[in-house]
């Protein structure tokens, strides 16, 4: 087989608009993807700033609603494949979509950490789904010169979606500014009083903005035809070969059909096919690498703390919403870059491209931070002093600030104090600004702080397994401040060049990962594992994923911004080696093609 042999004759194309609504549909699947990964940016500004006031939530807690929907990708991807296999790649899309619409009233209705976890956890239930099926139901739909477009588009929509949430965001976060202004009169318990009340609706509201797309996709899957690779194996040749009439020319139906009928009937007439062969081994390793080096650039991170890493920048308030709308637009106009050259420049070439640059630019912020935060004043010690009772109520007006920052006071430039504090093994971080009228108490308790063990906890401990603090231990522990910094917010100019630094790196990773990622998880992979493959390569993905964004804001509270994007860049530059060295290309060849290059 050569590999022009499925290339389509000039006088005849496939079938037009059934790929087309094919590509639509997968795509609102790459939407409700980017809007779970993207919706978080906006509330968890207004979630901080009134859920973990009437919640009591640590900063760890709060890092757990932004990982609960990669820790839920991370589950349903490890069993994603099966039920792929089992009950097909369009009734798996539509499991999605079910999950993903009934999260969205969970969330918005929260009354408590419990629901609101529930909600995300489902949410990336559904994006887990999302991530595995449709990338494997376009690898077994589309023609080989079609397949990297249906990435694309994939990741096209996947970018407007992270678009989208990020414009739900900046309205938002304009209707908070507006309240700002309108109370700025009042006493400033006042003002937080009110506040509180806005930036609650505003968070719900960012939530409920999300029900459409849902119940839009799941309606638009009904219409969709089953995997033709997918029937074959369950021995349905006539549906399969009405699927296939849907995205080939005629002329090529049967040879199709015909070419994926053989694998199957080589394992039925008992040739020898281990499965942790080396032709199945090697694939199956690249694209497990490729995909955590992809989420180990920190990509999903920063698009979900965007607004919080450019507010720790020097941006205020909506000017971090619309730099972020800005990240989110520019991603989506470099996927429709990487659309075009994807079939050209091939998946190899863009991989070395993206992850280059991205590593340049993780390095430029890494700097600009660095160079920020060494010019913070350690006051440690006379917050220890402050505790009384194993707590800590700290009232920060004008001259509380003057008297901490001292001689680090620069005019009118608003201040940051960030405490890091813990209770035996339970730490918790504390971030506030002259400037933000709800940061004007720095209260700690031990209720606050020490959280019991859930039912699975206690059973754990029980048996002396349970890597997490024992509340009973941290009961009776005094507080201990470990870090209080304290300093001036960088410029807005600082902040928009960790914009620039930030832009230039989604722009690299959606011209190379953002699309090449999709593919090396579906193309790498051989026929007879890619379903289970692809669920376990992008567990993987998910688990590295969620890992990183449930760590995120207890590091940076401990260590800094500039930490964590030296961390990003370097796992980067292994990318970098790996998409160089070992990563083969798979432009233009069948899938059977490329099982072949293995063996």
């Amino acid at each position: 087989m050569t590999d022009t042999a499925f290339a389509v004759p000039a006088t005849e194309a496939a079938p037009r608009w059934p790929v087309r609504y094919l590509l639509f549909i997968a795509g609102l699947g790459g939407l409700l993807y980017g809007i779970d990964i993207g919706i978080i940016a906006g509330a968890l500004p207004y979630l901080e700033a009134t859920a973990s006031h009437a919640w009591q939530l640590s900063s760890q807690q709060l890092g757990f609603v932004v990982a609960a929907v990669l820790l839920g990708s991370v589950l349903s991807s490890l069993f994603a494949g099966l039920v792929a296999d089992l009950i097909g790649r369009r009734g798996a899309m539509l499991l999605a979509g079910v999950l993903f619409t009934a999260s969205i009233p969970i969330m918005a209705l929260a009354s408590g950490y419990t629901p609101l976890l529930l909600g995300r956890l489902l949410q990336g239930i559904s994006g887990g789904l999302i991530g595995v099926v449709i990338p494997l139901y376009l690898a077994e739909v589309l023609a080989p010169e079609r397949r990297g477009r249906g990435a694309a588009m994939f990741q096209l929509l996947l970018t407007i979606g992270l678009v989208l949430a990020a414009l739900i965001g900046l309205y938002q976060a304009h209707a908070v500014d507006d309240a700002t202004r309108a109370v700025g009169h009042l006493p400033l318990a006042q003002q937080a009083q009110e506040l509180f009340a806005v930036k609650d609706h505003a968070w719900r509201t960012i939530f409920w903005s999300c029900l459409l797309p849902g119940v839009v996709f799941c309606a638009g899957v009904l219409w969709l035809s089953e995997s033709p690779r997918w029937l074959v194996r369950r021995g349905r040749l006539d549906a399969a070969r009405r699927s296939l009439q849907r995205t080939l020319p005629a002329s090529q139906v049967e040879r199709t059909l015909a070419d994926i009928q053989a694998p199957v009937a080589a394992r039925a007439d008992g040739q020898r096919d281990r499965l942790l062969s080396m032709r199945y081994m090697v694939p199956f390793l690249l694209a497990c690498v490729v995909l955590a080096c992809t989420q180990a650039t920190g990509i999903n991170s920063v698009l979900a703390y965007a607004v919080n890493i450019l507010n720790q920048a020097g941006l205020p308030g909506a000017a971090a919403n619309g730099a972020d709308v800005a990240i989110k637009l520019l991603n989506a106009v470099m996927t429709v870059v990487a659309l075009l050259l994807v079939d050209r420049k091939g998946r190899k070439f863009l991989l070395m491209l993206g992850s280059g640059g991205i590593c340049v630019a993780l390095l430029g912020a890494a700097m600009l931070f660095f160079k920020a935060e060494q010019g913070r004043l350690d006051v440690q010690p006379r917050i220890q002093q402050m505790v009384l009772a194993d707590g800590l109520q700290l009232e920060l007006d004008p001259s509380q600030w003057r008297q901490l920052a001292g001689t680090h006071m620069r005019g009118d430039q608003p201040m940051q104090l960030t405490v890091s504090y813990a209770y035996g093994g339970f730490s918790d971080v504390r971030s506030l600004r002259s400037d933000n009228p709800s940061d004007h108490l720095l209260g700690i308790q031990r209720d606050a702080t020490v959280r019991a063990d859930s039912v699975i906890g206690s059973f754990f401990r029980r048996l002396h397994l349970n890597p997490f603090p024992d509340p009973a231990a941290a009961a009776d522990a005094p507080l201990h401040i470990d870090q209080a910094w304290i300093g001036p917010v960088p410029s807005a100019q600082h902040g928009w060049m960790v914009a620039t630094c930030i832009l230039v790196f989604v722009a690299f990773f959606a011209v190379g990962p953002g699309v090449c990622v999709w593919l090396a998880l579906s193309e790498l992979m051989p026929n007879r594992i890619r379903s289970n493959g692809m669920s376990i390569a992008l567990l993987i993905n998910q688990f590295v994923s969620t890992s990183i964004a449930a760590i995120f804001l207890p590091t940076v509270g401990q260590h800094g911004y500039a930490s964590m994007f030296l961390f990003w860049a370097g796992c980067t530059f292994v990318f970098f080696l790996v998409a160089t060295f070992w990563l083969p290309e798979t432009k233009g060849k069948t899938l059977e093609q490329i099982e072949a290059h293995f063996r």
